[in-house]
């Protein structure tokens, strides 16, 4: 399974969380940076293999 897709599906998860719980406002910021940082990684494997 590659990396960004594993950081996209913890990043939900840390959002769901966060919304479901009291910690929230912190859960929900590092599930939006990790969600982020999943996408920007997905997004540069893809243009690495399309170059190739």
């Amino acid at each position: 399974m590659p990396s960004w897709l594993l950081l996209i599906i913890v990043g939900a998860v840390l959002v769901i969380l966060g919304v479901a719980t009291n910690i929230g406002q912190f859960l929900i910021w590092i599930g939006v940076i990790v969600l982020v940082v999943s996408l920007i990684l997905g997004l540069v494997g893809r243009g690495r293999g399309a170059r190739v």
